[in-house]
């Protein structure tokens, strides 16, 4: 079964710096049916103006991944880690047992715009850590790229889950199979461009969840260059 998650249907946070966009319930915006899917607890499409900024707070028991899309972002926190990301870094946050961290936009000039995941991990308490890492875009062109994976293969960056993520850009009227595990639930975020997936068409802000699905996964390119991500999780009900 494949059920769409428009960008339009998302809710929102918007303030003089910040226009954010939730997949699932954060903040807010709450739905009691929308919670999350398998163990992906948020999806969060972030814009921060040269003002932005998502101030110190401390988060425990949740592992957060970030992919930077345009911009600077300056990311610091409580372990002493102090990093600039640009566009196409990826940072994973292992919160574990508390971590004190904060976000902004890093340019006095330009947008910054990323998409944060949040992951329920599979141990409580565990040891804070960070990870950060570029892939090249001649990985994933026309090709799905393992970027995160629960044991770290591939050089991916690894998270303290049963779960993979593929980044991918595709170019138009291109086509990747992706094999899907029996037992496994699936979910498509689109980053950017547009592509098309069992007759339907995905722009840039949509998701789409698959479930109770086995054997091969045609996504095709529509635009001239999309990207997106592929993530395989548990068949876990939430």
């Amino acid at each position: 079964m494949y059920r769409l998650k428009l960008r339009e249907t998302r809710g929102k946070t918007i303030t003089d710096c910040i226009n954010s966009a939730h997949t699932f319930s954060f903040a807010q915006y709450f739905d009691p049916f929308n919670m999350g899917f398998s163990d992906l607890r948020v999806i969060n499409d972030d814009i921060l103006t040269p003002c932005g900024e998502f101030s110190k707070r401390k988060q425990s028991n949740m592992e957060i991944v970030d992919f930077i899309l345009e911009g600077e972002m300056e990311y610091k926190d409580s372990l002493g880690n102090t990093e600039i990301l640009s566009k196409g870094d990826i940072q994973t946050i292992t919160t574990g047992s508390g971590i004190t961290y904060s976000e902004r936009n890093f340019s006095l000039d330009n947008h910054l715009h990323f998409l944060q995941l949040w992951v329920l991990p599979n141990k409580k308490n565990l040891e804070p850590s960070y990870g950060k890492k570029n892939f090249s875009k001649e990985k994933m062109m026309n090709e799905l790229c393992l970027v995160i994976s629960g044991e770290g293969k591939h050089h991916s960056l690894k998270i303290n889950q049963d779960m993979k993520i593929y980044k991918s850009i595709l170019q138009v009227d291109k086509t990747i199979n992706y094999q899907m595990p029996e037992n496994r639930k699936f979910w498509i975020q689109v980053l950017k461009g547009a592509i098309e997936i069992n007759s339907n068409i995905l722009e840039a802000g949509d998701g789409v969840s698959i479930v109770n699905e086995s054997g091969t996964m045609e996504i095709t390119g529509v635009d001239f260059e999309s990207m997106f991500l592929l993530i395989d999780l548990r068949n876990l009900s939430i």
